[in-house]
């Protein structure tokens, strides 16, 4: 059950809570699902990805106000440079591996074939909504949040079926989640998300 043990919500506006939060799972997943089997380099991909923003940040809001926290950018984004090239020099050894190989080329396939500015830029806005939910709303509603928004956000990305995002799913989402609780609001994790986006858009599709 999630509970909200960050603020005081009266019972009624708790029970529409939870409302909102489990729907959006729910409608998020499958989209995911959905938006990430579609054919690298058609139309279609764009408007399933904003689509999929739009449920995450829209059942974000609709939970309640974000908690921005702290709003200096220097420390997020150096997190996220710094996560990005963790995963740039593992994915180094990862195009040794023929399986895993083909897992992480059926991710950069997008960039690849698709336009990279746009690409970009639905990655970066994914990344934010995503942000908004699992480290804002869910966050705030869930005991224990840094674990167990992780455990749900890498839940989420099994709808994918590709073992890579949900292994970078669990990575990143430990990283934001405790920019997240160092930070005390969302700005942090969205900006750690965004960089590490924009660092394995640059570069993974060079590797692979």
């Amino acid at each position: 059950m999630i509970v909200c043990p960050h603020a005081p919500y009266s019972r009624r506006v708790g029970d529409r809570r939870r409302v909102v939060l489990v729907t959006t799972l729910v409608l998020g997943t499958v989209l995911l699902g959905v938006s990430l089997r579609i054919e690298p380099g058609t139309v279609w991909f764009y408007p399933a990805a904003l689509a999929l923003a739009a449920v995450w940040a829209g059942g974000a809001l609709l939970a309640g106000p974000p908690t921005f926290g702290d709003r200096s950018p220097v420390r997020p984004v150096l997190v996220g440079l710094a996560l990005g090239a963790v995963f740039v020099v593992g994915a180094l050894v990862v195009r040794e591996i023929p399986a895993l190989d083909d897992a992480v080329g059926a991710v950069t396939a997008y960039a690849d074939r698709g336009s990279g500015p746009l690409v970009v830029l639905v990655a970066v806005v994914t990344g934010l909504s995503e942000e908004l939910y699992f480290r804002g709303a869910l966050y705030d509603a869930l005991p224990r949040p840094v674990l167990a928004t992780t455990l749900v956000y890498a839940v989420v990305t099994v709808a994918t079926g590709n073992v890579m995002l949900v292994f970078a799913s669990v990575l990143l989402g430990l990283v934001a989640a405790a920019a997240r609780r160092h930070s005390g609001g969302v700005v942090a994790p969205c900006l750690v998300h965004a960089t590490w986006s924009v660092v394995l858009l640059l570069a993974l599709p060079r590797l692979f």
